[in-house]
């Protein structure tokens, strides 16, 4: 084993971040549906996290900070992620659009824009808005 291993790159920190934000959205509501375990498992293996980091991670979501990543764009891609969790369902329950406004504070989106900033996230994956078009109008509206 290389001491390399011994040690979570930064990269892989903000991924485990992001994976349990993705979590906590999914067990805000009390359950995970089908839908929601789908998209975790497509979510977990795009952000290279191991069954047994995912395991962990489902187990005490809370445990892991949200180490957002530097670039305003990547953490508007985070923020797309998130409000496509909340969709799998079909609907936004209000605890999980209340979570996504706290991460959305966590990923620096300013308390007085986080509001917004989901609600307009919320709306734009509703329409079946692709990440480019998210990222452009979620700037716009960010930028109020």
């Amino acid at each position: 084993m290389a001491i390399s291993d011994l040690y979570t790159s930064g990269q892989h920190k903000q991924e485990i971040g992001h994976f349990a934000n993705i979590v906590k959205i999914a067990k805000a509501d009390g359950e995970i549906s089908e839908g929601e375990k789908e998209l975790l498992i497509r979510a977990g293996k795009n952000l290279n996290i191991t069954l047994e980091e995912s395991i962990l991670i489902l187990t005490n979501p809370e445990k892991y900070p949200t180490n957002p990543p530097v670039g305003y764009e990547d953490r508007i891609e985070r923020l797309y992620r998130l409000a496509k969790m909340i969709l799998v369902d079909g609907e936004a329950k209000l605890v999980e659009v209340q979570l996504m406004r706290k991460i959305a504070v966590g990923l620096h989106f300013s308390v007085d824009n986080a509001e917004k900033v989901c609600d307009e996230a919320i709306h734009l994956v509703t329409n079946k808005n692709d990440l480019t078009d998210f990222i452009a109008a979620i700037k716009k509206v960010d930028s109020i």
